[in-house]
């Protein structure tokens, strides 16, 4: 599942977690786009946060295990 930690410039310690099966990010005009990818075509925006209050955005999810090899 995606999922991104955003470490925040000022509020040390104070970091958030954003996960959801299908989560996107954007980086646009200053802001940091968190989509929903079943939303993209309506272009809705779950969550925004100004790039300023951001030290930086981690991809933090597990990489999903590939399906078994069939013998």
């Amino acid at each position: 599942m995606p999922a991104y930690l955003v470490i925040h410039s000022e509020r040390h310690g104070d970091d958030t977690l954003i996960e959801d099966p299908n989560l996107t990010v954007e980086f646009v005009d200053g802001w940091a786009l968190f989509k929903d990818r079943d939303l993209i075509q309506s272009n809705r925006v779950a969550i925004a946060i100004p790039a300023t209050q951001v030290r930086r955005i981690e991809r933090v999810d597990e990489p999903e295990e590939p399906a078994p090899q069939k013998e």
